[in-house]
């Protein structure tokens, strides 16, 4: 059986080398579903005597409602908008400080001017680099059996903050993603951009890699990512055959491949001639031994291959760690790999050779395809997505930037925009917010701020007609309130760090490992990769600047529902079990930062009440009811001088609902 599929498999190459795949034609009825069609200009609807319409976003919701005979909330009170404002746009609670200058300013334009300074912070760029970074599945480790460290993976992740922070044109950061070592090869920030193309998980076996099968799988990394980020569109159904749902052929797939087919791995050594020598001189020997070791395994099975493969993992824990590099691609022409449709998305299954073209389905059907050796492939491929009427690609990330303040895209499958997701509930604001996103220079700020000027984004998350509305849109899909959200892993950690005293606010440079159990740590197929940070105080830095390790989430972190970065996370779910409260009332890092935030506040406010009213203030941004304040003081009665009474209520205050909940 097996040397009748090897014989199979070996014709269909001789075959493909013979023909190429045609170009299909597309029908007119595969071209109808909205997200393909062009966008529409589209103006807002006038709506008569409504002062609630602020921008034009309120124009389109106020329309909806009024058809469904609903009205909006009345507006959040001034410390709630400041609270729910300030995680959703730095992912940190606001100050107290900066909750009296919001609610005390008279001016006018007193919000838009809290708004003008969020947007102008380089925490900005911080939380929602953080979004992007799950878009696009950052980690900074391989996966699979081995997960081996990418110690130089950060450098991308600050190019991230940095891009979001300038308010870089959406277009010129897709296209340095995609091809920035086209754009200029001596621009190491162009180099790190386009490390975008090998965030990928990828596997190494030691002693045993196939080649031609782990190419394969790079390739697959590079083309799936290209549908689910910036197209939104589930392009990986077709890898194995015709898309069941969406016009997108099977072809279109390896054509879309092939784009990357002269993409490689380049690791930029910055180290200097001195130091690549000296550790030349260390890696040499050890990997000359593992290939006499991979010789020995030619042919051996059983307990004797088994041995040597342990040798190899001894050997490569010899290694010393690899030199600091700039973790980016590069193009080679000579050797670009030969794209075939692949039946079942096999490697030894190849059917007919194929060029580089983007997907049928939006394109002339005329349009040729081009060698997969042609110039600057990667940079083409931008140079189409970015086009001012690209059906999809400005759609796509107004839509994520929706779904991130309210909670629910336009669309609420941010990655699927093809027939098995959701259709969007605002069609036309998609469009409009689209239009508006291209016409101002792809710049994603104004966009910001047309959304948090809005009398919608203003609402409170309660309604006088809660009861009525639910019935209508218990999902709040036309937005008759603000949603109510539970903060998210990196927020809820940032946020205790903040209001202990202890965030360190550094920005850039390599992540950081926090100790942890070494239970845990046993579990890793490598655990001598494990190696906490020495410099205790960057264990307070923000999470985002936490090695992102995919076998080994943090279980804080783990439990609030952070994703495993082995796929693009469109949205972060939200669960809610009982491991999360024994996590916020038994935890290390609980009870480390609540010891933290007593001390702080037996040193800075001198009685109970100033204590107790100072912990809500800075923990929720109001004062406590007068039944929270008389519960706390009778339990403080205690021992309102004690730290460990003190500090068992600041545990109490990380367990509020007010704590961990935005509304």
């Amino acid at each position: 059986m097996r040397v009748t599929v090897l014989l199979a498999a070996a014709l269909s190459l001789a075959a493909s080398d013979q023909v190429n795949a045609p170009l299909e034609t597309y029908k007119p009825v595969e071209r109808r579903h909205w997200a393909f069609q062009p966008r529409q200009t589209i103006q807002p609807p006038a709506m008569e005597g409504a002062a609630w319409v602020k921008t034009p976003v309120d124009a389109f919701i106020l329309e909806k409602l009024r058809k469904n005979e609903l009205k909006p909330a009345p507006p959040a009170d001034r410390a709630t908008l400041l609270r729910r404002a300030t995680f959703d746009m730095h992912g940190l609670p606001p100050t107290p400080e900066e909750i009296d200058a919001f609610v005390n300013d008279p001016a006018p334009n007193a919000w838009e001017k809290v708004v003008d300074r969020l947007l102008a912070s380089p925490r900005y760029g911080e939380q929602w680099g953080r979004h992007w970074l799950d878009v696009v599945r950052f980690a900074e480790s391989d996966g699979y059996e081995y997960d081996l460290h990418r110690p130089d993976a950060y450098r991308y992740r600050d190019y991230v903050v940095q891009s979001f922070n300038e308010d870089k044109p959406y277009n010129l950061f897709l296209t340095e993603q995609l091809a920035g070592d086209e754009i200029d090869s001596s621009s190491d920030l162009l180099r790190v951009a386009s490390g975008f193309n090998r965030l990928g998980a990828l596997r190494k076996n030691a002693g045993n890699q196939e080649v031609a099968s782990s190419r394969n799988e790079v390739l697959t990394e590079m083309t799936n990512i290209v549908g689910s980020a910036f197209l939104g569109v589930t392009l990986g159904c077709a890898r194995c055959h015709d898309h069941k749902f969406d016009p997108i052929r099977h072809t279109d797939y390896y054509r879309m491949q092939g784009f990357f087919a002269q993409t490689h791995a380049d690791d930029i050594l910055l180290a200097n001639e001195q130091e690549q020598k000296a550790w030349k001189a260390t890696v040499e020997p050890i990997e000359e031994e593992k290939r006499q070791i991979r010789r020995k395994m030619r042919g051996l099975e059983g307990p004797e291959k088994i041995a040597l493969e342990e040798k190899l993992e001894e050997l490569d824990e010899k290694m010393p760690a690899p030199l600091s590099a700039l973790y980016s691609v590069k193009n080679d022409r000579e050797k670009a790999t030969p794209i075939h449709v692949l039946a079942r998305g096999e490697h030894l299954n190849k059917g007919a050779k194929v060029g580089m073209r983007p997907l049928g389905v939006l394109l002339s059907d005329d349009l040729p395809e081009l060698p997969v050796d042609s110039d600057k492939p990667r940079t083409r491929l931008a140079e189409w997505m970015t086009k001012a009427d690209h059906p999809l690609t400005a759609r796509v990330m107004a839509n994520r930037i929706w779904h991130y303040h309210f909670g629910r895209g336009i669309v609420a499958t941010p990655n699927d925009f093809g027939r098995m997701g959701v259709k969007p509930s605002h069609p036309e604001l998609l469009d409009y917010l689209a239009n508006q996103y291209v016409q101002g220079g792809w710049k994603m700020k104004p966009l910001h701020k047309m959304i948090l000027l809005s009398s919608t984004y203003q609402q409170s998350s309660t309604s006088p007609m809660e009861e009525t509305a639910a019935a209508k849109d218990a999902a709040n899909t036309l937005l008759w309130k603000f949603n109510r959200r539970r903060l998210e892993a990196e927020e809820l950690r940032d946020a205790m760090l903040a209001i202990s005293g202890r965030l360190n606010a550094a920005t850039g440079g390599p992540s950081v490992m926090l100790p942890i159990d070494n239970d845990l740590v046993l579990l890793l197929k490598r655990p001598n990769l494990w190696v906490p940070t020495k410099d205790a105080t960057l264990h307070d830095r923000r999470s985002m600047y936490l090695i992102y390790k995919r076998n080994l989430r943090l279980p804080f972190m783990e439990v609030f529902d952070m994703p495993d970065m082995q796929f693009s996370c469109a949205r972060r779910e939200q669960s809610t079990h009982a491991p999360q409260a024994l996590e916020l009332l038994n935890g290390k890092t609980s009870n480390d930062l609540a010891r933290s935030l007593a001390q702080r506040l037996l040193r800075e406010r001198g009685t109970t009440t100033e204590r107790i009213d100072y912990a809500f203030r800075l923990a929720t941004g109001r004062l406590p009811t007068d039944a929270e304040k008389a519960r706390i003081v009778r339990y403080l009665d205690d021992g309102p001088e004690d730290p460990g009474i003190v500090k068992e209520f600041a545990l109490a205050v990380f367990n509020l609902n007010a704590f961990l909940y935005v509304n």
